[in-house]
């Protein structure tokens, strides 16, 4: 009889400690979904953010129609965090843009 108790408490231990295990493991796997989620959303607002910062630069340099070696410091500050996140062409054609550009204005003389 006592062997019976023993072994059936065990039986019901083991799937006590089996349920609780899989509930973990369920929220644990929840979890990391939802911060894979966010994350990715992070990173695409970062890149989002970085590109616009370039377009601005680059928009300016254009009107002035001369990119000056801060203007370009600048840039490759933002551009380097863009393109290791694995930003697209769009920001490194207007970085390579901008660096092509004279260095100061134009002699008006």
């Amino acid at each position: 009889m006592q062997d019976w108790l023993i072994q059936y408490w065990m039986g019901v231990l083991f799937g006590i400690l089996t349920g609780v295990m899989g509930w973990a493991f369920n929220r644990l796997k929840r979890r990391q979904k939802t911060q894979a989620t966010e994350q990715a959303a992070v990173k695409d607002g970062i890149l989002a953010l970085l590109h616009s910062e370039i377009y601005r630069g680059y928009a300016e340099c254009e009107q002035k129609g001369y990119a000056t070696v801060d203007d370009i410091k600048n840039l490759e500050f933002l551009y380097l965090p863009y393109h290791t996140l694995g930003g697209n062409s769009t920001g490194t054609e207007l970085f390579e843009r901008v660096k092509k550009m004279p260095a100061g204005p134009p002699d008006t003389a």
